[in-house]
């Protein structure tokens, strides 16, 4: 990725949320969310049940496992997406109304 890209992305508040297949430093496959810079209480916000925030990695983290030993994987996937960027947004006083649509309906594009 182009550093002017990372400078954009990084120049005012940011979430941000991936999948992390794993590694030696943190062996398991997870979901992660960040808000960077990190809002005073954003690591104390109650998320997606059986998600947590990481002290060492400075992230919440939803294990795979949990995800996968679900009977609704996307509905609890959604709802840690979701949760962790209304923690970032909440606690970083972030103007909702003017970041956010509406969920779409899958399969549909939305008009712009």
């Amino acid at each position: 990725m182009p550093d002017t890209i990372t400078r954009e992305a990084y120049s005012h508040e940011v979430s941000s949320s991936g999948f992390w297949p794993g590694q030696r430093g943190f062996p398991q496959a997870a979901f992660y969310s960040y808000a960077y810079p990190e809002p005073a209480g954003f690591r104390d916000q109650a998320v997606t049940p059986g998600a947590g925030y990481d002290r060492v990695l400075s992230e919440f983290i939803l294990p795979d496992d949990t995800v996968r030993d679900t009977a609704e994987p996307d509905a609890l996937l959604l709802d840690f997406l979701s949760t962790t960027y209304a923690a970032a947004a909440e606690t970083g006083g972030w103007d909702r109304a003017a970041l956010e649509c509406a969920i779409g309906v899958p399969g549909r594009m939305r008009r712009v």
